[in-house]
């Protein structure tokens, strides 16, 4: 089944950062004729993107979207509800959405108050550097949140770049993201502990890039089950306490930085485990060690308590 193009839709855009720009690009492959790219006094991202996608380039402060279906606001969230007051000075387009994963829709109050229905769309995706490739969307999953043109709206949008789309509401927005900083930020920070800790042990390229592969892998089985707790694998999924042990020693002696990270990883796999399927003896064991272990401070050394330890 075809999806629906985005023909006729005019939009514009405040925050041409690595996110906006990325969206604009998807939106205009899709049909969506760009009016206004708003960006920083004397930034050359807007003005970048208006020679490429068309449009005018101006600064935030001078922004008026009258022209437009859409205003979508792609700031950092420290500066949005600030920059909502001030574009509510002027005539914009009927619908705003925002990108923020954190903040409701509630953030746009000013332009509420304007006579705009605001929103919230959030791309749960990360975005190392903007996108230039429209395939780039297929899949990606929307936030949605807001007035119900906003709603729709944002449904409209998503389903145009093949993405999915469903309600957020604000109760559940700070740890909604949160959890994606676990899926994204948080997968990557471990797999950077992973590279840091085979160069301090002077291990060769090949494997951290061991590494990495051994990550896509792992990523795969678990977005392939049917849960992804069902995917885990390695010595604290086990119950392998002996294991366990030995990594916690080698870590005390190599890199003690990287021992509460163990600790708290292994017991979050435990606790994920234990979602999918009763423990049995192994990782009770092992669980019950983990919940006693301390790392104590001492001069110049951290020790760590054992894991069997009465």
């Amino acid at each position: 089944m075809s999806r629906p193009r985005l023909d006729g839709t005019r939009f514009a855009l405040a925050g041409p950062g690595r996110v906006g720009a990325s969206l604009a690009r998807w939106l205009a492959a899709h049909g969506a004729q760009p009016v206004a790219f708003a960006g920083r006094p004397g930034s050359q991202t807007a003005a970048r993107l208006a020679l490429e996608l068309g449009g005018r380039a101006v600064t935030t402060s001078e922004l008026t979207s009258a022209d437009a279906d859409l205003l979508l606001l792609a700031l950092p969230d420290g500066v949005l509800g600030a920059a909502a007051a001030d574009l509510a000075c002027r005539a914009q387009a009927a619908v705003a959405l925002h990108t923020a994963g954190a903040l409701s829709f509630e953030i746009l109050a000013p332009l509420a108050a304007a006579g705009v229905a605001t929103g919230g769309w959030h791309p749960l995706r990360a975005f190392p550097e903007a996108s230039r490739d429209p395939a780039d969307a297929r899949g990606v999953f929307f936030a949605l949140d807001g007035a119900p043109p906003a709603l729709a709206a944002g449904r409209r949008l998503a389903e145009a770049l093949g993405g999915e789309s469903a309600p957020v509401p604000a109760s559940a927005r700070p740890l909604y993201h949160f959890a994606a900083t676990l899926a994204a930020g948080g997968v990557t920070t471990l797999l950077a502990c992973a590279a840091d800790l085979a160069s301090r042990l002077g291990l060769p390229d090949a494997v951290r890039a061991g590494y990495a592969e051994l990550a896509r892998g792992a990523l795969a089985a678990a977005a392939a089950a049917a849960d992804p707790a069902d995917a885990i694998t390695g010595p604290a999924a086990r119950g392998d306490a002996a294991t366990i042990e030995r990594h916690l020693e080698a870590l005390e002696r190599a890199a003690p930085d990287l021992l509460p990270l163990a600790l708290e990883v292994a017991r979050a796999t435990l606790a994920q485990r234990a979602r999918r399927e009763p423990p049995d003896a192994e990782r009770r064991a092992l669980s019950a060690g983990l919940e006693r272990a301390e790392l104590l401070d001492r001069p110049k050394v951290r020790v760590l308590t054992s894991l069997r330890k009465p």
